[in-house]
């Protein structure tokens, strides 16, 4: 796994080399046949799809994350081959050699740190995108799980950034005339303090005590005397993927998914934090029903502005008032006041469909996603006027893709949930 910037400089000029040799070769197949292909479609090719996967999967850090944090609802709005590497940065199991997990290891806690433990399992039982956890066991008894992050990751964020933008911009996948500044600097500083294991300690521990009124979650022991800024150690807690729901009864899905939306209304209108990463792989179901809570790198304070702006917008949807749902989705930056003069009667439908949604009797089907294709429809014809791009506050965009992906799960599970007394509640408060 390359650590210096130079190297892993070296691995996105070797990217960009072996794209620039697919599209050649694609492109000599293509003319021989008779075809006048497009530079989109000779970059956007399964060949040159698959590289880009890959190396942004083996580079890991920065690099991976960004590449997932772009995902806010892939099937429905991403562009399909953006969708692609998204799910397969999603899948990939990289993770560091033997070796180079014992000289970080080593650099974190002296050269004899196997002698505080009674067994350290050395393959990693997960791989994501800033470290890998393994299972250790110390003298005492303790079991616990450790995440080592990746050597080189905090220091080449700025850099991994950068590249996998351009990258991005030079594919056609985000178009040039957004100013996508902003949020790239947001995104470095976010992953600047997910790559602070200690930071992500304190957080731990911040999500122990607001949760402590709430035993259907568990939350895992900060271990700090193994805790240093590269290595974060806490309890081990025996779980399962919450895939496992899958094959759970529709009442289990149901409340599964009811305790989660709870929770991330809590997070947003209660305690003003949130664990904005809402990758899978950080919910875990143990076999008495509860769910235990995993990394908290992503946890960010909400500011009082944005808990407004969707207290409003939640309001006025369950008043059915679409005229200040609109004026609530300018205000708090979802959408910019072009879309507002410039494409009215298709906002005022994309407006009505959503309430249309809210005011079905019974609870909200998160499997019943056919209202998303109308949505997608009208998004498409504002999306292809220019003069009305918008990009929304950093963090609003995190805040609500932690949003989305709960909708997504919810959408896996097929949940049912009454998420109009929810909400009725959580503004309550």
């Amino acid at each position: 796994m390359p650590r210096g910037r130079i190297a892993r400089a070296g691995q996105f000029g070797r990217l960009a080399g072996g794209v620039a040799g697919g599209m050649l070769a694609e492109g000599a197949r293509r003319l021989a046949a008779g075809e006048r292909p497009s530079a989109r479609d000779l970059l956007l090719t399964p060949a040159n799809l698959t590289r880009l996967a890959d190396r942004l999967a083996h580079l890991r850090g920065a690099a991976m994350k960004l590449g997932q944090m772009i995902s806010l609802d892939s099937g429905d709005f991403l562009p399909p081959e953006l969708s692609e590497i998204l799910a397969r940065l999603r899948s990939n199991a990289f993770h560091m050699p033997p070796q180079q997990l014992a000289k970080v290891l080593e650099a974190e806690w002296g050269k004899d740190w196997r002698r505080r433990f009674r067994r350290f399992q050395a393959h990693p039982i997960a791989a994501a995108s800033i470290g890998q956890v393994h299972r250790a066991e110390t003298h005492d008894g303790r079991v616990l799980a450790i995440k080592v992050q990746y050597p080189g990751v905090a220091e080449s964020i700025d850099a991994d950034v950068d590249n996998v933008a351009a990258l991005l911009k030079v594919s056609g996948l985000l178009p040039p005339e957004l100013d996508i500044a902003p949020l790239l600097a947001e995104a470095k500083a976010q992953l600047s303090r997910e790559a602070d294991y200690v930071r992500e300690g304190r957080e731990l521990q911040r999500y122990g005590a607001l949760l402590a009124d709430a035993p259907e979650f568990v939350i895992p022991t900060l271990e700090s005397d193994f805790t240093t800024p590269r290595a974060l150690a806490m309890s081990f807690i025996d779980s399962r993927p919450i895939e496992a729901l899958d094959a759970a009864s529709q009442w289990q899905r149901d409340e599964a998914m009811t305790r989660i939306v709870t929770l991330v209304l809590r997070e947003l209108f209660e305690f003003g934090v949130m664990q904005t990463d809402p990758n899978y792989a950080n919910y875990r179901l143990l076999d008495d029903g509860r769910i235990a809570l995993l990394d908290f790198g992503a946890s960010q304070d909400v500011p009082g502005a944005i808990r407004n702006g969707y207290r409003t917008l939640l309001s006025a949807a369950l008043a059915g008032d679409g005229e200040t749902v609109k004026r609530g989705a300018i205000a708090a930056g979802f959408i910019g006041q072009a879309v507002a003069d410039r494409h009215a009667a298709a906002l005022d439908r994309m407006v009505d469909v959503v309430l249309g949604e809210l005011r079905k009797p019974g609870p909200f089907d998160f499997g019943d996603r056919a209202f998303l294709g109308i949505l997608r429809e009208e998004g498409l014809g504002i999306a292809a006027d220019k003069a009305s791009w918008h990009l929304p506050p950093a963090d609003l965009l995190f805040v609500q893709r932690k949003i989305s992906g709960t909708a997504l799960l919810g959408a896996r599970f097929k949940a049912r949930v009454d998420v109009r007394d929810l909400v009725a509640t959580a503004l309550a408060r």
